[in-house]
């Protein structure tokens, strides 16, 4: 099973950005969370783009059985991505690592939700573990 870890615009900057988002850079997450996955059989594959287009290209290419998606700030307003999501036919969760309801006005709102299962939020990096074993619970039929 493969599950597509897809960030968007400045998650890049994790770890080295404002502190709500934590002190880990992106790739240590993403190192900790393939460990995670791997010793749960799950395959995970890493995508980061702070473009909007190649966002798109990579959800529409496929290849994935589910989806953890963190667009960033296109959470707000991409309906370019939303749409891409609703042509995805896989489970899919959006993830931040903020609590996005107890932000600023403009961050509760996210285009993306209606086309997602789930959404975890305000865990910090945790955001990702939590989203990626609800995907391999639902991809497999059992909890670990």
């Amino acid at each position: 099973m493969k599950i597509l870890i897809l960030n968007g615009v400045n998650v890049n900057m994790t770890g080295k950005r404002e502190s709500i988002y934590g002190d880990k850079t992106l790739d240590e997450i993403n190192s900790e969370l393939a460990e995670f996955a791997a010793r749960k059989g799950a395959e995970i594959e890493f995508f980061q783009s702070n473009w909007e287009g190649e966002i798109v290209d990579r959800l529409q290419r496929g290849g994935f059985d589910g989806l953890v998606i963190n667009a960033g700030a296109y959470t707000h307003y991409s309906h370019a991505i939303a749409d891409a999501l609703a042509c995805v036919r896989v489970k899919k969760v959006e993830a931040h690592m903020t609590n996005i309801l107890a932000r600023e006005p403009f961050r509760q709102v996210s285009v993306l939700a209606p086309n997602c299962d789930g959404c975890v939020a305000g865990m910090g990096a945790d955001s990702y573990f939590i989203a990626t074993e609800y995907l391999i619970w639902q991809l497999t039929g059992k909890r670990s």
